[in-house]
């Protein structure tokens, strides 16, 4: 989920920047440090959008720089449990499909792919359903839930969990051929229903 949030924070700004406009200066030291960390309690920061207000500033000894109390307005991702996504498959391996959504990548264990059977075909780097005969390969675009969200400090550490096993998820082709299905199915209900209206 993105969220714009204001947020108070110690913005540290260099003697080289003393020059030049201070809103602007803080803003860039801001997300040279800030922007693509994660932060447990409000998610990934991707963005300072404004500074709202400067307050007091402090000198410490031994450091030229200025630290000056910023309010900032800043876009965060925060990943949700429950919470439904859309992205684009970048890697598949033996255990599942890595998933790009936005700002941050997921998993789909190769058990919450489909109800059917995933087998791991490594010639041409897929998934493949054993029954059905789904096929779920780099670069397909797909739907899919968070089912489980592990934030750490370090991006490469965090871990999002996604399924693709309930109605509604799954790969855009398999989607589109499900509501063909369902359509097919209603018109054969109506007319089955039709029928036996007329018998009556």
């Amino acid at each position: 989920m993105y969220k714009l949030l204001i947020v108070e924070d110690m913005v540290r700004l260099p003697p080289r920047k003393f020059n030049e406009d201070l809103k602007e200066a803080l803003m860039t030291e801001f997300e040279s440090t800030m922007v693509g960390k994660i932060d447990r309690e409000i998610g990934l920061i991707l963005a300072a959008t404004r500074i709202i207000e400067i307050k007091d500033s402090k000198i410490i000894m031994g450091d030229g720089a200025i630290y000056y109390n910023t309010i900032l307005e800043i876009l965060v991702y925060e990943p949700v449990l429950n919470e439904v996504v859309e992205g684009t498959v970048t890697e598949i391996t033996e255990f599942g499909a890595f998933v790009n959504f936005g700002p941050m990548d997921g998993l789909v264990h190769v058990s919450q792919v489909t109800e059917d059977f995933m087998s791991y075909d490594q010639k041409n780097s897929n998934l493949v359903g054993k029954e059905s005969k789904k096929v779920l390969k780099l670069g397909d675009y797909l739907r899919a839930r968070i089912v489980s969200v592990s934030l750490k400090p370090r991006f490469s550490d965090s871990k999002i969990g996604l399924t693709m096993r309930q109605p509604y998820l799954g790969k855009k082709e398999w989607l589109e051929d499900a509501k063909k299905m369902q359509k097919e199915k209603m018109k054969k209900e109506k007319v089955k229903k039709e029928r036996k209206e007329k018998k009556r």
